[in-house]
This record gives structure tokens, sequence and C-alpha cells, in this order.
């Protein structure tokens, strides 16, 4: 299945899964060695306390969101770094393939990112993009959102109004690409054009790369 992109002068990506692997397990197995309980995981608690929302809207610091997380796991002989480094260890690669789909539309089309996501993760995220590629990851998009800049977060309507608003694009030129439903379902709302990348769809495809190497 591929994009329409009849009439589309915008294209913005979400970031995990659709550009970025990530292996949400592996930060919960890295909670767990630092002390995170098993009833905590049974009931979600870990993901659902206030702190990791309130740190994806940037209501919190990295240093607010370590302490508050030593409480939650019960072992305030946690350091800073050990936290954080369990909190990045879901972050993985972003393929060079889906690197060059993003260059090459670029050369057509305005490219955008919005991403719900942390100072801890992207700022890391962003060191390991530029010492494997060369180039510093904000530089593939006119702009790159991210819910804790911006203290709007997916699927909350403002958050894409907000986007929207910072941006200067018409929505109704613009698709919003994300690989879950319920951010799909919000943009929707915002107006913005959709596309649901879903489990085991892969940019190169959904794009017609043959059409992309002419642009």
């Amino acid at each position: 299945m591929q994009i329409d992109l009849t009439n589309i002068k915008n294209i913005i990506f979400d970031l995990g899964k659709v550009l970025l692997n990530l292996d949400f397990n592996a930060s919960i197995v890295a909670f767990q060695e630092l002390g995170l309980k098993n009833d905590v995981l049974d009931s979600k608690q870990a993901y659902s306390d206030p702190v990791f929302y309130e740190l994806e809207v940037g209501k919190v610091t990295p240093a607010e969101f370590c302490n508050r997380v030593r409480k939650v796991l019960n072992n305030p002989s946690a350091t800073d770094s050990q936290i954080e480094d369990a909190w990045y260890s879901m972050i993985l690669d972003i393929p060079a393939n889906r690197v060059k789909v993003v260059q090459e539309l670029s050369k057509k089309y305005k490219v955008y990112l919005f991403s719900n996501t942390n100072k801890i993760h992207i700022d890391r995220l962003h060191r390991a993009f530029k010492s494997e590629y060369g180039i510093d990851f904000p530089s593939l998009f006119v702009k790159d959102f991210y819910s804790h800049e911006i203290q709007g977060r997916k699927p909350d309507l403002s958050s894409y109004q907000k986007v929207i608003e910072l941006s200067g694009i018409n929505p109704e030129e613009s698709v919003f690409i994300d690989d879950l439903e319920k951010n799909i379902i919000g943009a929707r709302q915002s107006g913005l054009k959709t596309f649901w990348l879903k489990e085991g769809m892969e940019l190169a495809d959904v794009f017609d790369c043959a059409t992309i190497s002419k642009l």
C-alpha cells in the first residue's frame, strides 16, 4: 500500500517505529534490574505514572524525573545515570534506508517531524545520529517538533494545532504519518491528511522509491 501524495506539499513524520526502531521491553528489563517490581509492571504503573507524561510535555526536568523514578523503583541508591540509561535502552537505530527516503522526499516536499519524546531521549539520539551519519538529525527537516518542547503530546488535538500553527502549513496540503491509530485519529481531527504506518510496513515500500529517486 502506497501513500497518496496528490496535492500534498508537506509531510510530517512521527519518529518512533516510523523512522526510529524501538524496543520498549528493553527499558522495562533495565528498570527491573534497578528494582522495578513485577506487580508494578503488571499494572503498568511505571508507564502510567504521571512523571513519564510530565517528562514528555516538559513539565519536569531530567533531574526531577530521576528523583521521581527512584521512588517508583523504591531504590534510593539508583543513580541518575543508571535511570537515564535504563530509560534510553528502548532507543535503537534509525536505518540508513529511512534516512535516504526522508532526504529524497525533501527535494520536492517540505518535511517535518512531530514526536512524543523527552529531553533525555532526544539529546542522546541527536548525538548518536551525528556520530553515525556525520550530519545533524534536525537538518533532515524544515522543522522538528518535540512534545517536551511544545508542551503538547499526541493524540491531544491541541498538540497538532500547535504544530500546524508553528509551521504555518495548510493541513489540507499536509500528510501526517504515524504508527499508532490513536495518533492518526487525533491528526485527522486537526484537518491533517493521514497515513497509518501499520506493523510490518516500511517507508521505502510506502513511498514509490523509483519515483523518489527521480525527484
